[in-house]
């Protein structure tokens, strides 16, 4: 009995040491979540109640079963981890991959159509809204997906692409196209995005979101002005014919 005894300390002593590596990342996970909970609650007027976000709130629960598939996607368990983020794509139409690196307190506001990248990094008290994409241009190697510092906004339907910076405090528009780095506490908007604000002062460029010119317009307008020339031009001929 002692002898079998002996034999079995090895395994009653990894078995030990898993369940309190088990027990500390399901309290990690768990205290993340409840990061998320709260900076959802604080960040959207729509919720009531901290059970109505941890059950009814699509970005929570995509974040919920990131966070496990991290923990897997960290320790090897590869296949584990993508099974786990497919299915939180399936029932919550947000697509994270495990390898992604994000802080405390992201909200995902909505979330449909959220894609972020293996490489992406994501800072604290950033907030996404639906159909943003943190992707990569198919060209990079490594680190292939953007990284964002702390509380980041990106707008709806926004696409940041490749493996540079978007600084602190930083807000991106809705429907922008992001291929540079942005710095911190700057406004960018726009296809391709362009810096508009930065440290809370407009910064004078040629681009305007809302007095954009008519091409078609224009282009008629310009037909106008030369038929108008060319009648006139037609006008003195005949003067000059019926002298």
């Amino acid at each position: 009995m002692n002898q079998a005894t002996e034999k079995l300390k090895p395994y009653a002593k990894k078995a030990k040491k898993q369940a309190k590596e088990i027990k500390k990342v399901i309290s990690e996970t768990v205290s993340a979540v409840r990061s998320d909970i709260k900076a959802t609650r604080e960040r959207d007027p729509a919720a009531r109640s901290d059970a109505e976000v941890a059950l009814l709130y699509s970005g929570v629960h995509a974040l919920a079963a990131y966070r496990v598939a991290h923990r897997l996607h960290q320790n090897g368990h590869f296949f584990a981890a993508r099974a786990i983020s497919q299915a939180a794509r399936f029932v919550t139409g947000i697509e994270i991959h495990p390898g992604a690196k994000i802080g405390k307190g992201l909200v995902i506001d909505h979330g449909m159509g959220v894609v972020i990248g293996e490489t992406a990094e994501i800072g604290d008290n950033c907030t996404i809204y639906q159909g943003v994409t943190l992707g990569g241009t198919g060209k990079d190697l490594g680190k292939r997906h953007p990284t964002l510092g702390n509380n980041v906004l990106v707008g709806a339907g926004a696409k940041v692409l490749g493996p540079f910076t978007i600084g602190d405090n930083t807000k991106i528009a809705a429907n922008a196209v992001v291929l540079t780095e942005i710095p911190e506490h700057c406004t960018a908007v726009g296809i391709p995005a362009k810096v508009v604000k930065k440290q809370g002062v407009r910064v004078e460029n040629d681009l305007d979101q809302i007095h954009i010119p008519d091409p078609v317009a224009q282009e008629i307008r310009r037909l106008e002005e030369k038929l108008a020339s060319l009648e006139e031009e037609l006008r003195q001929i005949k003067e000059t014919k019926k002298k």
